[in-house]
């Protein structure tokens, strides 16, 4: 069943590169010249960036860690730069978690286990870089590109398939593939020294009104020999509709290790 490493992992697993001190220089690709940033790109990839008040989506998703598979379903609901809200449920509809994370805070609750963690945003920092930062968790859920990586160090590459962004950022060496309709179809951070990578993989794109947005969403994340995957799949998303928020923590339960 659902633990609370699970839930983290579902929650944090698509910013999973951890912190290192040393810059890392980019991978070359073979015969393709990289030019340096295209204002022209990088402004039409902004321009369709999903831009929401509020978010909500009911998705179907398999989580794999090291091989033991789980199915559940989460509710996501996202108040732009607040908060991001979502409720794990599994057969038969029982929720077994839920978590609220806003851009100075983390709190989550394992109802199976009747355990918690309330911990300051920066407690992601013992999993991830310092540069991810609250933007980043709101920018994948929707498949957004990542906000920071698109900057005047970026370098591009552009033919008539799409844009490959590329760059440092920091200790975070990263690739982005913008498809045609230059919406984020891949996106990659990888830590050499550290033996970790992770890839976000958006398809099988949706329009809601006039906003284009994947319907699936796979991320991996590679620690050395250990593996984590996370498949979501949109059944429903809406936008700006008024949203409620609700979590609190039981007095009985006690706080995770």
């Amino acid at each position: 069943m659902l633990n609370k490493l699970l839930i983290i992992c579902c929650l944090l697993v698509m910013v999973s590169c951890k912190a290192r001190k040393q810059i890392i220089a980019a991978r070359p690709v073979a015969n393709t010249p990289v030019k340096q940033v295209d204002n022209s790109k990088l402004s039409a990839v902004k321009g369709n960036q999903v831009s929401f008040a509020t978010f909500s989506g009911k998705a179907h998703a398999k989580l794999d860690i090291a091989g033991s598979s789980n199915d559940v379903t989460l509710n996501i609901r996202i108040s732009s730069g607040q908060k991001i809200w979502v409720s794990v449920t599994a057969i038969a509809g029982i929720e077994v978690a839920r978590a609220l994370i806003t851009p100075d805070s983390i709190l989550l609750i394992n109802k199976l286990q009747g355990l918690y963690v309330r911990q300051p945003f920066n407690y992601i920092y013992r999993y991830t870089s310092r540069q991810v930062d609250y933007k980043t968790l709101e920018a994948i859920f929707v498949g957004n590109a990542i906000p920071q990586l698109l900057n005047d160090n970026t370098q591009v590459q552009a033919d008539s398939t799409g844009v490959k962004l590329l760059g440092n950022l920091q200790d975070l060496v990263y690739t982005m593939i913008i498809g045609s309709n230059m919406k984020v179809s891949e996106t990659d951070l990888f830590d050499q020294s550290g033996g970790q990578s992770l890839q976000v993989n958006n398809t099988d794109f949706m329009q809601n009104g006039n906003r284009v947005l994947p319907s699936q969403i796979n991320m991996t994340s590679t620690v050395n020999t250990k593996k984590i995957q996370v498949n979501i799949h949109y059944l429903k998303v809406d936008f700006d509709l008024p949203l409620e928020y609700p979590f609190s923590i039981p007095s009985r339960y006690d706080p995770a290790n």
